[in-house]
C-alpha cells in the first residue's frame, strides 16, 4: 500500500490502542450524561448509544486485538479475563438493550455496567496496553484493522 502525501489522501487510522482508549473515553462520557439525564427518552437514547459502542468495541477487541495480543504475548491471564468480563458485560447489554427506562432495577444495571467497564478499562489501559505495547505487534497495522471492522460493524448496525 502506498503511502502519499497529498492532503487529499485518506486520514491516518489511529494506532490500535489510541483507537480502544478513545472509544473507552466515549463510552465513559456516555455513562456520565446517562447518570446526568432525567428523562425516559433521553436515558433511553444513551443506553442505545451506549450498548451499539461497548458491543462493537468488544467485537474488534475479541476478534481482532485480543487474538495479536494473546499471541504476542504468549498470555494466558490478560486476555481469557477480558473475554470473561465481556461476557458478563453482554449479559447486561442484553437485559437492557431495547428496554424502555423503567425506574430503579434499570438504572441499577446500568450503574453496575458503568462499574463493571470501569473495572475493565483500567486492567487494559493500566496492564494489557502496556505490556502489549512493548511486544513487537504493529500497533499502527492493528489500529487499521481495528477501525476498517469498527467501520463495518457500524455500518451493519446502522450507527454510522
Amino acid at each position: 500500500m502506498a503511502v502519499t502525501s497529498r492532503k487529499s489522501a485518506a486520514p491516518k487510522s489511529p494506532d490500535a490502542i489510541a483507537l480502544l482508549r478513545a472509544d473507552h473515553k466515549k463510552v465513559s462520557e456516555l455513562f456520565a450524561e446517562y447518570e446526568k439525564a432525567r428523562s425516559t427518552d433521553k436515558k433511553g437514547t444513551i443506553v442505545a448509544q451506549i450498548c451499539a459502542e461497548l458491543g462493537v468495541h468488544a467485537q474488534i477487541e475479541e476478534e481482532i486485538f485480543y487474538p495479536a495480543v494473546k499471541q504476542a504475548l504468549k498470555d494466558k491471564e490478560l486476555v481469557p479475563e477480558a473475554a470473561v468480563e465481556h461476557a458478563s458485560l453482554k449479559s447486561l447489554i442484553a437485559q437492557v438493550e431495547g428496554v424502555a427506562p423503567d425506574g430503579e432495577m434499570f438504572d441499577a444495571k446500568i450503574k453496575v455496567m458503568s462499574e463493571y467497564v470501569k473495572h475493565h478499562v483500567k486492567e487494559e489501559q493500566d496492564e494489557m496496553f502496556p505490556k502489549a505495547q512493548k511486544t513487537k505487534l504493529d500497533m499502527d497495522e492493528l489500529g487499521a484493522q481495528l477501525a476498517q471492522r469498527k467501520e463495518e460493524l457500524l455500518v451493519e448496525k446502522g450507527a454510522a
